[in-house]
């Protein structure tokens, strides 16, 4: 069953890479966009890269902790090793400076915690349809 879908959103086929360390924060990501989405929850960054040469991912959600570990300059390399691709950091409240500093390195959005079935499908529908 399909809680709070649009039925157009249902038969699109959107792929996202949820990949954070955090297995809580994968989880309960992948949980509110499983419905309208292929999400698929991955627990490192070297993981998602290499799904992403057969399974190319329209939106990555990227925790800021992985941020904090290869440095700002992953996103560009990120957006230039996968065209087209969006990507929305995911933060607690004490790592903000950081998420707000990836969005003038290449991340398109970000979403702190807590988060909420709302306002993560808002970001990531503006990010994957153009509501920006």
């Amino acid at each position: 069953m399909q809680i709070g879908v649009e039925s157009a959103r249902a038969v699109e086929n959107k792929r996202i890479f949820v990949v954070d360390p955090d297995e809580i924060t994968r989880a309960a990501l992948q949980f509110m966009l499983h419905d309208e989405n292929e999400t698929h929850d991955i627990p490192t960054l070297e993981a998602a890269l290499a799904k992403s040469m057969d399974w190319k991912p329209d939106l990555l959600i990227l925790g800021v902790g992985i941020v904090a570990e290869k440095g700002q300059g992953i996103l560009g390399t990120l957006k230039s090793g996968i065209p087209g691709l969006s990507i929305l950091i995911v933060s607690d409240a004490k790592e903000l400076p950081l998420a707000v500093a990836c969005l003038k390195s290449g991340a398109d959005d970000l979403v702190a915690k807590p988060l909420t079935i709302e306002i993560v499908r808002g970001k990531v529908d503006a990010l994957l349809h153009g509501k920006i």
